[in-house]
């Protein structure tokens, strides 16, 4: 996996001890939309994202994040396998791994493809 280039967090205290514990020393955005969000408004600050930023970490919230991940993840070579068991519990500090081959802005619904699922053990 490329290093993260950039990293979308909510405000919420629990979402910035996750990222401070992730040691990533990337540009931080924080948005109080990605608290009690919908996974459009997650698209949408998304979007907003500088094309400079190759790889983009964003911490959020469940359900929304879960939510997110199999919305977006719907284009051509998605593990299947991934959806599956994000489907069946998406656990505090899981990581969803998508392809994105546009930019940013261009980003929307079905538009990436889900590579991978990691849960920190």
């Amino acid at each position: 996996m490329p290093p993260v280039d950039g990293v979308l967090c909510s405000t919420a205290t629990r979402t910035r001890e996750t990222l401070r514990n992730t040691r990533i020393a990337a540009p931080v955005r924080y948005s109080e939309r990605l608290y009690a969000s919908t996974p459009g408004t997650l698209i949408d600050e998304i979007n907003t994202v500088d094309d400079g930023i190759g790889t983009l970490l964003v911490i959020g919230h469940e359900p929304t994040m879960s939510a997110l991940a199999l919305g977006l993840g719907r284009a051509g070579g998605t593990d299947a396998a991934a959806a599956e068991r994000i489907s069946a519990k998406f656990p505090t500090s899981a990581i969803a791994v998508l392809a994105v081959p546009c930019a940013w802005k261009e980003l929307e619904l079905g538009g990436a493809s889900l590579i991978d699922f990691v849960v920190p053990r």
